[in-house]
């Protein structure tokens, strides 16, 4: 094997990849959303028997996302969010005339929207808006919304009572629209389903006020659950069933209390099947049911990580390979054949850099002990040649894990002498539901915070860090919980921080943030800061900046409508009443996270010169 090389800024830029993989119904295309190709994510169109190239079919400046394929595969559903204010446009754009983008919905809107699928007769599309198109006025609660193609006119379906984030779904008949609410408790999922004539709106699936419960259409009409709560008792692993509308009947699949293991279901789009994943340490095993033949099959690869998209015949599947060494990249497997070398690529992202596999880092493994006896996981990657520093990367969410999968600013760091940590805290998925309820313990900034700082503390104690020698950095809420590393871990545990888009004021944040993420706080917390002001005061990173040593680098995109820029603007204020330095960098044409090339290449460089200076 020939030695690694130094990967260079450019180079450790230039890997695409790819974020959504649409299949087309005749199955002969995928619409993948990519960036890096271009100046942001744009959608591209792949012939899925792997001829011929990538071929553009937009070319934005934006984020621009593949939503759904037209019935006849001959059109696809895009959206375009421009400038990052999470205000997007719905756009149709046909396969024989490229990057002409057809406006479906309103240009720079004043709403927020979710979804987008066209029916299945292609005569409507359905989306959730928090607008009232009558009083033309936004609100606090989201709309389910039928809006003719031809006439462009708009049928609300359904008015939830309380605002949550919902992606409603058409049924094969194009009869109703499923949908998820949240109106009993912020923590909880119910499933309703609405006619489209907007004349029928009933719940059809409700495992209890707090119970998680994930819902789709399956082909021929019937819905695919999962839920974490059967009889009002909440398991670690899922149960999954089919619903029958004509019969009002749920049947088992698995079931928790019977032992079935499994994480969650989903179905793949033009299949026969279903796909039930059983999660453990962060890597997703995932299964086939063969409805026809009730066999389920294990389609775990002998290394890395695989997701199926759909079969194609012969026995054959589309799926989503990838690894900490190997981008996301499409392929074709055989289920009885696991081991990716046999695996046939249908894109091929590394192609379009420099690297090469053996440049790349192998995420290894690596397990401590939190304060309150809890073992956390995350990964570790070591340094080609160790320069003796560290850096901490956190992911967001909470609920979300970080994988063994490409990360290029993880890759880039290690290229430049530093060992990098990415911890799985508490409230992180992929370790089962108990995991992810255990940050619900004692709320957002409380063990959570010393999943973080004891492995550090590990990696110290180990020589794979050393005191006032170990950074920080992440977005979104690894962005909240590099504040809380800067104002309340010692500095010879984290000497400098770069939070990115992360909450300051809980308060602020819960009371400027949209409508529909609001649930997310209380859930977290326990309540909204009305109910339990004391502790959103207590969590909040601004009321301890008194107490920072070390360096501080706020990083924020100033079109941000989830960690608004008011985080910012208050926690500056108490920052200069302390004379605490800090250095900045904002984009005013960045929103929740950096996605520009030229903005992630400026806001690398910021970071390998802080850290470098800093640590």
């Amino acid at each position: 094997m020939l030695p690694s090389k130094i990967l260079n800024l450019d180079s450790a830029l230039s890997i695409p990849t790819i974020r959504v993989v649409k299949v087309s119904p005749d199955k002969k295309h995928l619409a993948l959303s990519i960036n890096r190709i271009h100046e942001n994510y744009d959608v591209f169109l792949k012939s899925t028997d792997g001829t011929g190239e990538l071929v553009p079919l937009t070319r934005t400046s934006e984020v621009t996302l593949i939503k759904d394929w037209f019935p006849d595969s001959k059109s696809i559903l895009v959206s375009e969010d421009k400038a990052k204010d999470e205000r997007v446009t719905l756009y149709r754009v046909f396969l024989d005339s490229l990057n002409q983008m057809e406006s479906l919905t309103e240009i720079e809107p004043k709403f927020f929207m979710h979804g987008g699928r066209f029916s299945p007769r292609g005569d409507f599309i359905t989306y959730s808006v928090n607008y009232d198109f009558d009083i033309k006025r936004e609100t606090e609660t989201y709309r389910i919304v039928i809006q003719d193609l031809e006439s462009g006119s708009k049928t609300v379906v359904a008015r939830p009572d309380k605002s949550t984030y919902m992606i409603p779904s058409i049924d094969p008949n194009g009869r109703y629209v499923l949908y998820n609410r949240s109106d009993e408790d912020p923590s909880g999922v119910q499933w309703w389903i609405a006619s489209i004539d907007g004349n029928e709106d009933r719940e059809i699936l409700n495992f209890g006020s707090k119970a998680k419960v994930n819902a789709e259409w399956m082909d021929d009409g019937r819905i695919l659950f999962d839920t974490d709560t059967i009889d009002g008792v909440r398991h670690d692993f899922v149960g999954i069933g089919i619903y029958d509308l004509s019969s009002d009947k749920a049947i088992w699949l698995s079931n928790p209390v019977l032992g079935g293991r499994f994480s969650s279901a989903s179905v793949p789009r033009y299949s026969n099947h279903i796909i039930m994943a059983e999660e453990n340490d962060a890597r997703t095993k995932p299964s086939i049911l063969d409805l026809e033949t009730e066999i389920v099959r294990d389609i775990t690869p002998t290394h890395g990580n695989l997701w199926p998209i759909t079969n194609i015949g012969n026995g054959d599947w589309l799926g989503l390979f990838y690894s900490s060494t190997h981008p996301y990249d499409v392929v074709r497997f055989n289920p009885s054949e696991l081991n990716p070398s046999n695996f046939v690529l249908i894109t091929n992202m590394l192609s379009y850099s420099s690297i090469q596999q053996q440049d790349l880092k192998q995420a290894e493994e690596m397990r401590w002990i939190s304060e309150d006896g809890t073992q956390i996981h995350g990964w570790l990657y070591r340094a080609l040649d160790y320069n003796g520093k560290t850096i901490v990367a956190v992911h967001g969410g909470p609920d979300a894990h970080s994988e063994d999968a490409l990360d290029p600013k993880i890759q880039y760091f290690c290229s430049l002498g530093y060992n990098v940590l990415d911890p799985n805290y508490r409230g992180s998925t992929g370790y089962g539901v108990n995991f992810r309820e255990l940050i619900k313990k004692d709320g957002w900034g409380g063990l959570d915070k010393e999943d973080i700082r004891s492995g550090i503390e590990y990696m110290i104690e180990n020589g794979l860090a050393f005191h006032g020698k170990v950074g920080i950095y992440g977005t979104s809420y690894g962005g909240y919980m590099s504040w809380l590393a800067i104002t309340q871990f010692p500095p010879d545990i984290v000497a400098a921080a770069a939070p990115i888009c992360g909450m300051t004021d809980l308060i602020v944040d819960y009371e400027t943030t949209r409508p529909d993420l609001r649930r997310f706080s209380e859930e977290g917390m326990g309540g909204s800061p009305g109910d339990i002001p004391e502790l959103y005061r207590e969590r909040s990173p601004i009321n301890y900046v008194q107490n920072i040593r070390g360096k501080l680098l706020i990083v924020q995109g100033l079109r941000d409508p989830n960690v608004t820029n008011a985080n910012v603007v208050d926690v500056e204020k108490r920052l200069q009443t302390h004379r605490i330095p800090y250095d900045k960098l904002v984009f005013d044409d960045e929103g929740h996270g950096i996605y520009r090339e030229k903005n992630i290449k400026l806001l690398l460089e910021r970071l390998a010169e802080f850290f470098d200076r800093s640590l």
